[in-house]
Order: C-alpha cells, then sequence, then structure tokens
C-alpha cells in the first residue's frame, strides 16, 4: 500500500482517462493548425518552424522533469509544445526532404521503436505508470515527440496519397481507435501497448480534422483562419484541463 501510494505521488504524468484523450485529441489538432500557421500562413517554412518550435519544447521537458510533483499546465503545454514541433518536422521531412509521406512514415515509426527499444533496456519498462524519475521522463518525451511526428506524415499519407481525403482519413483513424477501445473493454491485450497505440493514432486524426479546417476549399478544407482556429482550440484546451479533474495517475500495466 506504502508503495503504490508513493508511486502514485511521484507520478508526473496524468491518469489515462476518457478526459486525457479528449485533451490530447484536442492538443493534436491545435498542433496542426498552430504549425501550419508559422510555416504557411506566416510562410517561415517548415525548417525555421521547425527551430522556433523546438526551442520551447526543450525548455517545457526540462521543467517537466525539473518539477517535483504532477502539474496539468505544464504537461499539457508540453504536449501542445510536442505537437506543433511534430507538425513541421514532419512536414520538412516529407516535403522538404522529398522522401514523401510513406517514407517519412516509415522513418519516423522506426524512430518511434528505436526510442521505446532503448527506453526498454535502459529502464525495464516502457510502462506511462513508470514514468517519474528524470531518465525515464526523458525517455517518455522523446518518444512522444517521434510519435507526434510521425501521426502527421500518417494522417498526410491517408489523406493524401491513401485519397481519403480529410474527412475520411479522421473517419478511418478514429474508428481504429473504437476498435482499440474494444480491444482494451474485451481482451486482455498489453495495456503499454494499447497506450500507444492509441497515442500515436491520436494524432493523425487531429492532424486530418486540423487539415479539414484550415486547408482551402478546393483541396477539401473548410478554409478557416489558421490563427483563429488555433486560437480556438487553445481556449478549448485551457477549458477542458481546469473543468475536467487532472491528478497523477496509476496507469494499467502490461498484463
Amino acid at each position: 500500500m506504502i508503495n503504490n501510494r508513493l508511486s502514485e505521488d511521484l507520478a508526473k504524468v496524468p491518469a489515462v482517462t476518457l478526459g486525457f484523450w479528449i485533451i490530447k485529441v484536442l492538443a493534436t489538432t491545435l498542433g496542426e493548425t498552430g504549425g501550419d500557421t508559422l510555416s504557411m500562413t506566416y510562410n517561415l517554412g517548415y525548417l525555421i518552424s521547425s527551430a522556433i518550435f523546438v526551442v520551447p519544447l526543450i525548455v517545457l521537458v526540462f521543467a517537466q522533469v525539473a518539477a517535483g510533483r504532477f502539474h496539468p499546465f505544464l504537461y499539457w503545454a508540453t504536449i501542445i509544445a510536442s505537437t506543433t514541433a511534430g507538425t513541421t518536422m514532419a512536414d520538412f521531412a516529407t516535403r522538404s526532404l522529398s522522401i514523401g509521406y510513406a517514407g517519412g512514415s516509415a522513418l519516423l515509426l522506426g524512430c518511434v521503436l528505436v526510442s521505446l527499444l532503448a527506453w526498454r533496456l535502459a529502464t525495464g519498462s516502457v510502462a506511462v505508470e513508470t514514468v517519474s524519475g528524470a531518465r525515464s521522463e526523458i525517455f517518455y518525451w522523446i518518444t512522444i515527440t517521434f510519435s507526434q511526428t510521425l501521426g502527421t506524415a500518417l494522417g498526410d499519407w491517408a489523406a493524401d496519397d491513401g485519397g481519403l481525403g480529410y474527412l475520411g482519413g479522421a473517419a478511418v483513424f478514429g474508428g481504429t481507435l473504437l476498435v482499440l477501445v474494444g480491444i482494451w473493454r474485451f481482451t486482455s491485450v498489453s495495456r503499454v501497448l494499447l497506450f500507444w497505440v492509441a497515442f500515436i493514432l491520436t494524432r493523425p486524426l487531429g492532424a486530418t480534422v486540423g487539415d479539414f479546417l484550415d486547408k482551402p476549399l478546393a483541396k477539401g478544407g473548410l478554409d478557416l483562419s489558421r490563427p483563429l482556429a488555433s486560437a480556438v482550440l487553445l481556449a478549448a484546451i485551457i477549458a477542458f484541463v481546469m473543468l475536467i479533474p487532472q491528478r497523477p495517475g496509476a496507469h494499467p500495466r502490461s498484463s
């Protein structure tokens, strides 16, 4: 009982609840519109925009690691920083480096898997409930940043190369997440595996929804203002963080 209580007190990440996933999807959607605001609306390009977004990401990760306990706004600010940086980094890899969405997705999937393997070898577990020390936190945020970047490339691949369009891509990724909920509810498949698969797939869901909001009408979007859409999404995230109980959580272990 004491050990369980200590683990919960030291947890630096939120409990995985329905509220967690709602805020995560909003954050990934904001990441798409926010990243596109700098790179496209303000025409800074993918490389410069990535450099701009990486700076607050690094600062926030170090603040998260240095924090003595779980701080909801700090945690979600770091998530938003990782997803905006992931948007522009993925666009740089797939478009500026001309490796395409398939090549970028394959490269970034490899980065996620290598990060998880290194984390497992270094700490013995990639379960989110074990994220409480500096070493596991660094691996956690590296893995998250790679997964956010991968999700952007997957979303673009499905919407563009896959011919699904933005709404079609959102429907596919949303449907896949519902399948994962069913697997979680009715099977004994590793909860750790399901968490990371779901975490990755919420990013392309957010990416396709974000593209639907801000891309031109001719390309299947609503052509909404990217800065305005980003501001609305940010306000929604702040409201949900304030209204939905935020607590450090004991996450389900692998069965």
